[in-house]
């Protein structure tokens, strides 16, 4: 008999609406996509930003890289959930409204790009020292020390890091379904915790799961393919 109440409670799949799974599933995957795409670019430029400031010697360098530096570190540390209501205003305005999965996509954005800064920066900063006094010894610009040496030195981190941010992408996504940013997380509220419908829940987490999995699979092996050591 208990086994018989917990299939009804857990695995009623009746009260699973595949569109509306559907639906969820290509809004998380919407959201983590666009935004990922903004992330990996200011994210990318403003640790490299940092990584140049901690590398020059003048005091008005080392006074941006400060500012910088706990810029990116106070957004980095608001809860993220906290963050989506602190810029809900502001997402509206910027993309017209205030739920869905487009209007979560701005804080998405601000809460992840200074995190892949920081794994940019880190990246970076791990380069060989001896390479790069070889490339200053050759007479490279400092253009093509950025995508000549850094960059593909740096190769399997920063791919390695975008992996992470992704991932951790998804679970702001989840997040920003529980106050109307739809998706896998909203779907799993509102249809799921709401209306005590168990499976929903159940499913929608199965299947965020199976993202995650994916994502850190192509990650891996874009790591492995691009590690030449």
């Amino acid at each position: 008999m208990a086994n018989e109440t917990f299939v009804e409670k857990y695995l009623d799949f009746s009260r699973v609406n595949p569109e509306s799974m559907k639906q969820a599933a290509i809004d998380t995957l919407f959201m983590t996509v666009v935004a990922m795409i903004f992330v990996i670019i200011i994210g990318f430029l403003l640790g490299l930003l940092l990584y140049s400031l901690s590398r020059n010697k003048s005091p008005y360098a080392k006074v941006c890289y400060s500012i910088l530096s706990v810029i990116s570190n106070i957004f980095r540390s608001i809860p993220y959930i906290v963050l989506i209501i602190l810029l809900m205003d502001f997402s509206r305005k910027l993309v017209g409204t205030g739920i869905g999965a487009t209007a979560a996509i701005p804080s998405l954005i601000v809460s992840a790009a200074p995190f892949y800064a920081r794994l940019v920066e880190i990246a970076f900063r791990e380069v060989d020292s001896g390479v790069l006094e070889a490339a200053d010894a050759m007479g490279a610009s400092k253009m093509q020390k950025i995508f000549k040496v850094l960059i593909p030195e740096s190769m399997p981190a920063l791919l390695s890091g975008v992996t992470l941010t992704t991932i951790t992408m998804i679970g702001f996504t989840a997040m920003a379904g529980i106050i109307g940013g739809g998706g896998l997380g909203g779907l799993a509220y509102q249809e799921g915790f709401s209306r005590n419908n168990n499976t929903v829940t159940l499913v929608a987490t199965v299947l965020i799961l199976v993202i995650v999995f994916i994502i850190q699979f192509v990650g891996d092996q874009l790591v492995k393919r691009s590690d030449k050591r």
